[in-house]
């Protein structure tokens, strides 16, 4: 499987759209896509993970490191339409505390 990431502006929020499964495998695609982004002061950058099938830890480490690049440049990043998997995996992993996301039924609601 791979992993697809698609890009579009709106206003100050640049919303990223991110498909497929994120493993070892497919992790170097993904992390390449987020090296591309041009994050500046007070940007809201926020990826859609609600077509993201499977995610191991490789995957929870390429979020987290684009977290803190984000939050160098004191932009913002939100995490939306996670399925109640990923949620639990960023939940064990403490990272749900550190990271603004919302799943998809809260994606549903608004």
């Amino acid at each position: 499987m791979n992993v697809n990431v698609q890009f579009r502006e709106d206003g100050n929020i640049l919303r990223g759209y991110i498909e497929g499964e994120i493993d070892t495998y497919t992790a170097p695609v993904l992390r390449e896509e987020l090296e591309t982004v041009q994050i500046v002061e007070g940007r809201v950058i926020e990826l859609d993970l609600s077509k993201v099938n499977y995610m191991d830890s490789t995957g929870l480490g390429i979020f987290v490191a684009f977290y803190k690049k984000v939050t160098r440049e004191n932009a913002s990043l939100k995490l939306v339409g996670l399925s109640n998997r990923l949620v639990r995996l960023f939940e064990i992993t403490g990272l749900s505390e550190l990271m603004s996301i919302e799943t998809d039924e809260e994606l549903e609601l608004k």
